[in-house]
């Protein structure tokens, strides 16, 4: 049976052939025995399946929902967890003046620290530019957090102050067509920071302890929305950067480029999404507003970090797409599976190892802006325009649409964003699925753990 509850950022949101390979599927990392509600960063740092866990699969903005928290001005990141807290970014005023850090409780949604920065590149606060869209990290200490406008903060995990950066006065102006969107990645010294801008781009390790920059190295210069993803190979792992017509792969210890690829398009919004040793998934779109090249499908797929007899490193497809594409959304794994969805709803399963197209399911999601989830046999696929699509891969069938807030109508007030319910990210922290829209989370309740 499939229950639905009716919907209504206009502007930017955000194989070769015969070839056999063995495709080894990652694990979900060991979770932080000091934080048992862990989504440590942004796609919890490349690990969007939630294994064997229970999600709800039901809600209405009257069902379900656990708790829902205002946050100050309006932000597009998702929400992270560590040491027992949730912590979200957002900006406010009309040059986006301000930035803020907040943390809510878990279980209550209540306020428990919040701090304020000043932006140091103001600029009109439009649906058209990102508005702290780069989602933070938690760390072994606190959390970090990067804006869009050059600042990149860290703090203890009560709300105190570590250190602060402003890239401006270090690094220039940051100007970026539609703003700066990438999130930030880490390892276990440092948080790297992309700052794919239009002049001189860079890419910064920070160490994570000091705030030193311990590298430096130039961006690869192409237009991009995405965030750095540290693949593993073999012993090592690689800091894997896509942007539109290119892939760069960099060593995180020196910032030194590994290799390079440019055999692909329309690849500027989707964030590698690991799979296995040096492999790992790309989405690219049909090329809607930049120059397509080649078949649209052919850019997505999966692909495969390869080291020769030489010691050098390159980048290859193992599987091309025939009909899948993405936009905004990364490609995600579920299970002997991978799953992309096109800017209308439409999820495509394709087998994992070899790309074959299984399935094509419209669904009622609509275009997605945020990375699905999978939670067990269930999979996640979050609307920009607040309905959430709960389906089952494996039966290739949509069980329920759901909405944590009343759909718009024509007499809805809107706030001065004008996109004040567009659903842009979604985690699983703790006993909940949190979804996030411009200016609110909504926290909604596993089954076992509903409001009555």
């Amino acid at each position: 049976m499939l229950l639905k509850f009716h919907a209504s950022w206009i502007g930017f949101a955000f194989v070769l052939a015969g070839m056999h390979v063995a495709v080894a599927i990652a694990e979900t990392p060991a979770r932080d025995p000091q934080a048992s509600h862990q989504w440590r960063g942004f796609q919890n740092v490349g690990h969007p399946a939630v294994a064997a866990d229970e999600l709800p699969t039901v809600w209405t903005p009257t069902s379900g929902i656990a708790w829902r928290a205002s946050i100050e001005g309006y932000g597009q990141s998702t929400p992270i967890s560590g040491h027992e807290q949730i912590v979200v970014t957002s900006t406010s005023g009309p040059e986006k003046d301000s930035y803020h850090l907040t943390s809510v409780a878990i279980h209550t949604g209540e306020k428990e620290w919040q701090l304020d920065f000043d932006n140091p590149s103001p600029f009109a606060n439009t649906p058209m530019v990102s508005r702290a869209a780069p989602t933070a990290v938690a760390t072994a200490f606190g959390f970090i957090a990067s804006f869009e406008g050059g600042l990149v903060v860290a703090v203890d995990a009560k709300g105190n102050e570590v250190w602060r950066k402003n890239l401006v006065d270090q690094y220039g102006k940051i100007e970026a067509r539609h703003g700066l969107a990438g999130s930030l990645e880490q390892d276990d010294e440092n948080v790297f920071v992309w700052v794919e801008r239009t002049d001189d781009p860079y890419l910064l390790a920070i160490d994570k302890q000091t705030g030193e920059v311990a590298w430096k190295a130039p961006g690869i210069g192409v237009t991009s929305w995405a965030s750095p993803r540290l693949i593993t190979v073999g012993d090592d792992h690689h800091l894997v950067c896509s942007g539109s017509g290119k892939i760069i792969g960099y060593d995180p210890k020196t910032g030194d480029r590994l290799w390079e690829f440019d055999k692909i398009a329309n690849n500027s919004s989707c964030t590698p999404m690991p799979v296995g040793d040096g492999t790992f998934l790309i989405g690219a779109s049909d090329g809607r507003g930049e120059s397509a090249s080649g078949d649209a499908a052919a850019s997505n797929g999966l692909m495969q970090i390869k080291r020769s007899e030489d010691g050098r490193f390159s980048l290859e497809y193992v599987w091309q797409a025939e009909k899948a594409t993405c936009t905004f959304g990364s490609p995600v794994v579920a299970g002997d599976r991978a799953l992309f969805v096109n800017r209308t709803g439409v999820l495509y399963q394709l087998d994992l190892k070899t790309g074959q197209q299984l399935s094509a399911l419209r669904t009622n999601a609509g275009g997605i802006w945020a990375t699905p989830i999978v939670a067990g046999e269930v999979a996640y696929l979050f609307g920009h325009q607040g309905d959430t699509s709960v389906v089952s891969p494996r039966n290739d069938q949509e069980l329920a649409v759901n909405r944590a807030w009343a759909a718009a109508t024509d007499s809805t007030p809107q706030d001065n964003t004008s996109t004040a319910q567009v659903l842009y990210a979604a985690a699983a922290i703790g006993d909940y699925l949190v979804i996030r829209s411009g200016s609110h989370l909504y926290a909604i309740a596993r089954p076992s753990k509903s409001p009555q």
